[in-house]
């Protein structure tokens, strides 16, 4: 690891200079320079980054080292065989009299160049056989986190474990401005983590074991967090996990890691390590937060309510499909200003939010949103059929609706 750490800060020394790099590069180049510093970090990527991230757990630490083991046998192979070729053309040359030489197979040499490449294959097979071990050992796991893919946003269930119960999302919270939209200029000033910040980041505690069960409910996604030496498909249909122990607090950040559709660059990941005691506050907050959140689903709300509500909730989950004027995608994805379903009975718009619709017209499918609160459902409901040119004769709908079609 010595070799490590000195091949990375010659690198960092070539490479990045103290007025080239932001403030929030700063923590994660003290640990890039020597990654068992206790020291934060936001787990991000450097200006001028010549090398893996910093690495913040066991298994990237030992990544980092095979990833390195593997340079210097790759450099020792080239400089010998290069050095062996250009020595024999230079010092066997017509031009000073040699004279091709005659000979056939040499037993010797041929078990040489059998053997050696044998052993330097399992000598490099032997470290990264262990390592791969060690990543898929999900057993004995403090805390058991469950991460949702979803277009394009990423959902959260806190299975097991201290924080049992705690379920949000967590979408990327760059203002539009700083983004832009297709064929227009971004106006906002972009920020230090422009497109890897996030409302809800994933809080956990320093030095315990968390596994992450991933899954997604519509195509294939991927929770990778560089820094952790973590990458995990999130498939429909499909339960994987992976695990990671973070040595040090900090605040961690990655992205989905697969091709999921034009806003792909924009579901980033955010884990923010924190102490014991600190997680445990977190974990009181985030239920009374929670419980606050929680709405009596036999209240009766006023039309303006659920407009003002689900205005909200429509711009967090459903504008970047079918845009903040409900004109939708051509080709992509459905308009809801003047949808039949928007502008039809109301049952059948509550169906399609808990259920999901692929109707064929487009090559997106509309996705279940039954991890949205019966309040959320039925605010943004209220709020698409009284928008826009939208006027339909059932233009209101109460949370105790939405209870009773999860019911059936």
């Amino acid at each position: 690891m010595k070799l490590a750490k000195r091949l990375q800060s010659l690198m960092l020394g070539l490479a990045v200079t103290a007025a080239a790099m932001p403030a929030w590069a700063e923590p994660a180049a003290t640990a890039a320079g020597d990654y068992t510093a206790k020291t934060g970090g936001t787990g991000g990527p450097m200006v001028h980054q010549l090398n893996l991230q910093a690495p913040a757990t066991k298994i990237a630490e030992n990544i980092y080292d095979l990833h390195t083991m593997m340079m210097v046998i790759i450099m020792v192979i080239f400089v010998a065989v290069f050095g062996v070729m250009f020595y024999s053309i230079f010092k066997h040359r017509k031009s000073v009299g040699h004279k091709a030489a005659t000979f056939h197979e040499s037993t010797a040499v041929e078990i040489a160049w059998t053997v050696v490449p044998f052993l330097i294959v399992i000598g490099m097979a032997l470290p990264a056989t262990k390592t791969v071990v060690a990543m898929k050992d999900t057993s004995n796991a403090d805390i058991t986190i469950k991460a949702t893919g979803m277009q394009w946003k990423w959902g959260y269930d806190y299975l097991k474990g201290e924080g049992e119960g705690i379920s949000f999302i967590s979408n990327l919270s760059t203002p539009r401005a700083q983004v832009g939209n297709p064929g227009e200029e971004f106006t906002g000033k972009r920020n230090e983590n422009y497109l890897m910040e996030v409302d809800n980041e994933v809080v956990v505690p320093v030095g315990k074991k968390v596994r992450i069960v991933t899954t997604a409910n519509d195509v294939i996604h991927a929770w990778m967090i560089p820094a952790f030496g973590v990458k995990q498909d999130a498939i429909p249909g499909f339960v994987r996990d992976t695990w990671f122990k973070a040595e040090y607090t900090g605040t961690f950040r990655g992205n989905c890691a697969e091709l999921c559709g034009k806003e792909h660059a924009f579901m980033p990941i955010v884990v923010k390590v924190v102490t014991a005691e600190e997680y445990t506050a977190w974990v009181n907050g985030k239920k009374k937060e929670m419980a606050a959140l929680a709405d009596d689903p036999n209240k009766t709300w006023t039309i303006d309510e659920l407009k003002t509500k689900g205005e909200k909730v429509y711009t967090a989950n459903c504008a970047v499909c079918h845009q903040a004027n409900g004109k939708g995608v051509p080709g992509a994805f459905a308009p809801l200003d003047g949808s039949e379903v928007v502008n039809g009975p109301k049952a059948e718009q509550i169906n399609v939010l808990l259920h999901g619709k692929k109707s064929g017209k487009y090559p997106s499918e509309m996705p279940a949103w039954k991890q949205l609160s019966d309040t959320d459902i039925a605010a943004v409901i209220t709020y698409t059929r009284n928008n826009w040119s939208n006027k339909p004769a059932e233009n209101i709908v109460q949370p105790a609706e939405v209870v009773a079609a999860r019911a059936k």
